[in-house]
């Protein structure tokens, strides 16, 4: 029986997801459990979140006791999503940092020169996405963090040097280090319907130095070793046209749509146009604006595909790329 999940329970799951405390993940849970379709179809699912729950509430009396322990990081989402740069020592995740956005990572010939994350922007167009540059992993060390501050990102770049006959092991090691701990590099984001302990990350292997003629042949060694299905891109960070190219496929990977907006009796803003999930409402736009907005939400008046100019919509109105809103309470 299909679990039929409504939306206000996807955004809960994925609040969970990006939940960066056991306090928070609490509150999550017990979101969830609020929410939930009550059937025989989200039965396992029901009883996957309560143990959660208890896991989760040991956990958070845990950390009040004991205090936190270890390095951990958190960034404040910026932008139209959070990225984070995966990868072996010397695979090219500075450099890559470097050549997308304004920051001045230390791109060097030798390993482990990344010892903590840097987070940066990458402009695209008249959004910026938020890259974070990441310590590299090896089959023998990985940092505590690392793990949940990919669980928390929208989005994992893989970062694989297709010139390196080392790469296939190195980034099959990689991919075992997160999975080990219940991290899984895939083809989408989301959690394992049976065990919530388990999250997908929508990852995308980006092949550098992929003029070398033996790349694709690298990369096919890495698919027989891990069978992840990450999709794939082909860049050479040396040649303009493939940097930009890779910068739209970051950004269109993300699956959010841009909307501008205008206050009532105001010129529209088309310089800083916010970004909502594709499908996203009037409401998920709010919530982006202010919180206080959204619980006052009345009507918006809309311009843009599928409507007439100056339309009245309510919350739940689903919103185009580059629809201008305006919000009234």
């Amino acid at each position: 029986m299909p679990a039929n999940l409504t939306p206000q329970y996807q955004k809960a799951e994925n609040a969970y997801r990006q939940a960066g405390s056991a306090v928070e993940r609490v509150e999550c849970l017990q979101e969830m459990l609020s929410i939930i379709p009550k059937h025989k179809g989200t039965d396992r699912m029901q009883a996957g979140l309560r143990r959660r729950l208890k896991e989760a509430r040991s956990e958070s009396a845990a950390e009040k006791e004991a205090g936190k322990t270890g390095r951990s990081y958190r960034f404040p989402r910026q932008g139209a999503g959070q990225v984070v740069l995966l990868g072996a020592p010397n695979s090219g995740k500075s450099r890559l940092v470097d050549e997308l956005t304004n920051a001045s990572p230390e791109v060097t010939d030798y390993p482990f020169a990344t010892r903590e994350p840097l987070p940066a922007i990458m402009p695209w167009e008249d959004v910026t996405v938020q890259l974070i540059d990441t310590p590299p992993v090896t089959d023998a060390h990985i940092e505590p963090y690392l793990s949940g501050l990919v669980r928390a990102a929208d989005l994992a770049l893989l970062l694989f040097d297709g010139s390196n006959d080392d790469a296939p092991d190195e980034t099959a090691a990689v991919i075992q280090q997160f999975a080990q701990r219940k991290t899984r590099l895939s083809d989408h984001t989301g959690f394992e319907e049976d065990d919530f302990s388990i999250v997908h990350i929508k990852t995308l292997l980006v092949v550098t130095r992929a003029a070398d003629p033996d790349a694709r042949l690298r990369v096919e060694l890495l698919e027989e070793l891990t069978g992840s299905g990450c999709e794939s891109v082909h860049v050479e960070l040396d040649e303009e046209s493939s940097r930009e190219q890779l910068r739209g496929i970051i950004y269109k990977t993300l699956d959010v749509v841009r909307v501008y907006t205008k206050r009532p009796g105001k010129p529209a803003d088309f310089e800083t146009p916010f970004t909502v999930p594709r499908d996203g409402t009037v409401e998920d736009l709010a919530l982006k604006v202010h919180r206080e907005l959204a619980s006052n939400l009345k009507f918006a008046r809309i311009w843009g595909h599928g409507v007439h100019d100056g339309q009245s919509v309510g919350s739940e109105h689903v919103l185009s790329d580059k629809d201008l809103v305006e919000l009234h309470v």
